[in-house]
């Protein structure tokens, strides 16, 4: 695993953590006035699949890493597996869209955060990344325990809330079950990334397979006798949650082949709950409160990304000692 600068740090709290607080609250105001989560989704997995169309157009190394990965899936360097992780995207922008709409951004990152450090630290060991297996050493376990604990405090003062509605319950299991699927989907996307050479042929089948599912989501909910009905008027960043993703999904498929899922998870965990925070205190969802334990949870994730990321010392030679 490459060494991370403090460039990297900064590339991956912006572009990896506060873009998927910014996402969320983008698509759950969407999924408000859309009054479906589904619906909500699918429009922001198709804009980003437009949006990263036109770029892998006007890149060239993004051109040239589609035969890529096609020759890797045909000499199996690439499982078939690797190749739709774009499904587990589209099924997390839903849980997103419908979730955020009802506990707010705050709870629903420090949820997925949860969820997502305990998963990358197994997704690691199970060598499901790039990477192959990392395997679990002492401080990889506190960091993520950090983490944990970090959300876990966050989310005290909105737990008496979710106990209170059915509603909020299923919103907080959707959440944890998107930190699941992020952290699974950020390792496949980064063996995609790296069979294609580059990240942004990665992000572009991520879309594809994405918005192919939640269209079929859409379908299904037509032919039972749902409909689509246009957006009510909203705020109009409101429609941004696609160009937000792609920046999010370009971004892991840089970082996860060279530092592994559990690094790129607690350093875009702290910026995802950086943004929260700010996002509840600007522009708060009815019912959102900031509270000071859940600063002290948002400032707890620096404390593990510092023992997750901070390089150990390397033994000194004999020879140096002479």
């Amino acid at each position: 695993m490459g060494g991370i600068t403090a460039r990297s740090v900064a590339l991956i709290f912006v572009t990896g953590g506060t873009t998927v607080a910014l996402q969320a609250r983008a698509n759950g105001e969407l999924a408000v006035h859309f009054g479906s989560g589904v619906e909500a989704a699918t429009y922001s997995f198709a804009s980003g699949l437009i949006i990263i169309l036109i770029v892998a157009l006007l890149v060239p190394g993004a051109r040239a890493g589609f035969p890529r990965v096609i020759a890797a899936l045909r000499s199996r360097q690439l499982p078939w597996w690797a190749f739709p992780a774009g499904v587990l995207g589209g099924i997390f922008v839903a849980f997103q869209a419908f979730s955020v709409g009802v506990i707010g951004v705050a709870l629903f990152s420090v949820a997925v955060v949860a969820a997502q450090t305990v998963t990358s630290v197994i997704v690691d060991r199970c060598g499901l990344g790039p990477l192959g297996v990392v395997h679990v050493t002492v401080r990889r376990v506190i960091a993520a325990i950090l983490a944990v604990a970090a959300v876990s405090l966050a989310a005290l003062p909105r737990l008496e809330a979710v106990q209170a509605s059915g509603l909020a319950r299923i919103a907080l299991l959707a959440s944890l079950t998107a930190g699941i699927l992020v952290a699974v989907q950020q390792a496949i996307n980064g063996r995609v990334a790296r069979a294609a050479g580059q990240p942004i042929t990665a992000a572009v089948f991520n879309f594809a397979f994405g918005t192919t599912l939640l269209l079929a989501l859409s379908g299904i909910g037509l032919s039972m006798g749902g409909q689509i009905s246009p957006a009510s008027p909203g705020p109009f960043w409101m429609w941004f949650g696609g160009a937000l993703g792609t920046t999010f999904i370009v971004t892991a498929a840089w970082a996860v082949p060279r530092f592994g899922v559990l690094v790129f998870a607690l350093i875009s965990i702290a910026g995802q709950l950086t943004g929260a925070l700010i996002l509840d205190l600007i522009i708060p969802m009815p019912g959102s409160t900031v509270t000071w334990l859940l600063v002290a949870g948002a400032v707890l994730t620096f404390v593990a990304v510092a023992v997750g990321t901070w390089p150990r010392r390397q033994p000194r030679l004999a020879s140096e000692n002479d």
